[in-house]
């Protein structure tokens, strides 16, 4: 599916960094690192990643690149050093945080009005746990992508999606209008409901004695079809060819 996508400088997509903190499963790795690529962002960062070979994901389609040059820090501070602006990402639960909670839309548009200036850091925390205190310790503030429940959390992969995704769309462009179809003639309409008038009276469905009331409501019903001049020479040769077919019978 097509998606509109706002035109983001190469400098600001270069100055996110993505920072996967502590996570569990390689694959979530390749997925998140996908999902960059995807939406053109580059500045991967991985903090005490479980498994080491993370590098090697099957995840990552069309994103080998881009996980091979991850950076691998030690610590959240190390990971966020060159950033002016830290936010941290998380599903809430029970947890009884210190920071602010901006939704997935807002928290947006305040990272790009950021980024034109300094470079930003968007924290993912592990699958199982998320963010630490001490790693929230180190965000600005934090942002969340709405569920139906305070209590379920996105696997890891889509919810990196759909954060860059946020940061990627265009919420200003309007969707394109569909094309506007040109109706069927009254001379096409009324030929597909005579034809159609004229099957239902061959294979028995039309009763002699109601016959006029039945074609009154056949051709009402074809004119509330708002039938295509498009499609109206389809639906011509349907209707000749079960006429033909009943004749040879």
């Amino acid at each position: 599916m097509a998606a509109t996508i706002r035109i983001i400088s190469e400098d600001l997509r270069s100055d996110l960094r993505v920072v996967l903190v502590a996570t569990r499963n390689p694959l979530n790795i390749g997925a998140a690192a996908r999902a960059m690529a995807n939406f053109g962002f580059a500045r991967l960062r991985v903090v005490n990643p479980y498994d080491v070979a993370f590098r090697e994901a099957r995840s990552a389609v069309g994103a080998a690149a881009l996980l091979h040059s991850a950076e691998q820090c030690g610590s959240v501070a190390e990971a966020v050093a060159d950033c002016h602006l830290v936010v941290g990402t998380t599903s809430v639960g029970h947890r009884q945080l210190q920071h602010s909670i901006r939704r997935l839309e807002y928290g947006a548009r305040l990272i790009l009005r950021n980024l034109r200036h300094w470079p930003v850091a968007l924290l993912f925390g592990s699958e199982k746990f998320g963010l630490s205190n001490d790693d929230l310790s180190h965000c600005h503030w934090l942002m969340r992508i709405p569920t139906v429940s305070r209590e379920l959390s996105m696997n890891l992969g889509q919810a990196v999606a759909l954060c860059l995704y946020e940061l990627a769309r265009d919420a200003k462009a309007v969707p394109a209008r569909p094309e506007k179809l040109k109706s069927a003639s009254a001379g096409e309409t009324e030929q597909i409901t005579r034809l159609l008038i004229d099957a239902l009276e061959r294979s028995g469905y039309v009763n002699p004695v109601t016959a006029t009331s039945t074609e009154e409501k056949v051709r009402r019903l074809v004119r509330r079809l708002q039938i295509s001049g498009r499609d109206a020479p389809v639906l011509l040769g349907m209707l000749r060819q079960i006429l033909w077919k009943v004749e040879r019978q």
